[in-house]
């Protein structure tokens, strides 16, 4: 009998930024992105800053198709209301928790 390897594929670790600052910004905007280390490093400066953090691995995928600085297309703006909306919820729950 042979012993059979499953080979598992490798998933290189992506991540993007968003920035969106109204009135400037009409929608939010692409303002980095990259694989490895450098997606290491954006998730790194994220949490140095206190930016929230959100897992979705196909919306990254989507996302850093975009060229940086580009604002997000239309056909998107339900699923980054939903990153918004987490983000808020997020903002506020760290404003409760650290009011003193």
């Amino acid at each position: 009998m042979q012993n059979h390897r499953k080979l598992r594929k490798v998933i290189p670790k992506e991540a993007i930024a968003l920035s969106y600052r109204p009135p400037r910004d009409t929608s939010p905007r692409l303002t980095a992105k990259g694989h490895g280390e450098l997606a290491d490093r954006i998730v790194e400066l994220a949490r140095i800053h206190n930016v929230p953090i959100r897992q979705d691995a196909d919306l990254v995928h989507l996302l850093g198709k975009l060229e940086l600085e580009t604002e997000i297309p239309p056909t998107l703006y339900k699923v980054i209301a939903e990153v918004l909306a987490f983000i808020y919820f997020v903002n506020e729950k760290w404003k409760k928790e650290n009011a003193g």
